[in-house]
């Protein structure tokens, strides 16, 4: 049996709001262990802790000290954490958001795996599915990741619902000068951009533990639309569980969460995870 304390050590943590039913510590560490690691996984979480993003400085600071290797980032931080950044991978720059910092020779450097693990959970299991027409509630860090996967796979129209106008604006200027003008839009009324969706994907917090409710109305879902969800915990979102009633397909955020993860993981590590692996270990947790 191989001794555990030979094994190289790696010390990671996630920062984030309200994340303290995060499943990605888990994740993390397990998939670690099966490589022969050491891994550590911390939350670092805002709310737990009573302070805000305008702590990041400091929390990046203080990980570069304490010999982390790096930090998942999740909301409300994936966009504030940039300017703080001494480099940019390409998915990271086009998207204007972050969801894992390399910490590595006094240098933070900025990816992106959202965008990657949302399509790769999408091409699993919703591979047949119309997408003509997409409608997306929320324009954040996450939104940009996820209309980036659509549109890559071949989206016609993506329409893109937020309560912060300016953001929903800037977010489809930047995929119109990526992917083309008439593939993305901004529409505020919720009923106009239901009534003829092929399907819809909530990136928004709503439906979290500790942010519950709906993006939208239960009375807009139709039958023959799909419906996904990003967020997983819980797993089962009221969005899904109410789609699932009207007879929507549904997908749930667990499949972007395990794949992301393994994206970050071999950013992190500099070892290949083994996704499907992490897949097992992501539905054993219940």
């Amino acid at each position: 049996m191989r001794d555990p304390w030979s094994c190289p050590s790696v010390l990671v943590g996630l920062v984030g709001a309200g994340i303290q039913a995060s499943r990605t510590p888990s994740l993390h560490e397990r998939e670690g262990a099966e490589q022969g690691l050491r891994y550590i996984y911390k939350l670092i979480d805002l709310e737990a802790l009573g302070i805000d993003a305008s702590a990041l400085p400091d929390i990046l600071t203080a990980a570069q000290r304490f010999g982390f290797a790096g930090l998942n980032i999740t909301h409300p931080c994936k966009q504030t954490v940039i300017a703080l950044l001494d480099e940019l991978s390409p998915d990271a720059e086009a998207l204007g958001a972050v969801n894992t910092v390399v910490l590595k020779d006094g240098r933070r450097v900025g990816h992106n795996t959202d965008w990657w693990g949302f399509a790769e959970s999408f091409r699993s299991e919703l591979p047949d599915v119309r997408r003509d027409r997409i409608v997306q509630f929320g324009a954040g860090g996450a939104g940009a990741a996820v209309a980036h996967a659509l549109l890559t796979l071949g989206a016609g129209t993506v329409t893109i619902v937020d309560t912060d106008g300016s953001q929903a604006d800037r977010l489809v200027a930047s995929l119109r000068q990526r992917f083309g003008a008439a593939r993305a839009a901004v529409n505020t009324s919720l009923a106009e951009a239901m009534a003829g969706a092929d399907g819809m994907v909530n990136t928004t917090p709503l439906g979290m533990v500790t942010y519950p409710g709906m993006a939208v109305p239960a009375a807009l879902l139709r039958p023959e639309m799909w419906v996904a969800d990003i967020v997983y915990f819980p797993l089962e979102t009221e969005l899904l569980r109410e789609a699932r009633a009207r007879g929507c397909r549904t997908m749930s955020g667990g499949g972007m969460a395990v794949f992301q993860a393994a994206a970050a993981f071999r950013l992190l590590t500099g070892c290949d995870p083994d996704a499907a692996r992490m897949l097992r270990h992501f539905r054993e947790m219940g």
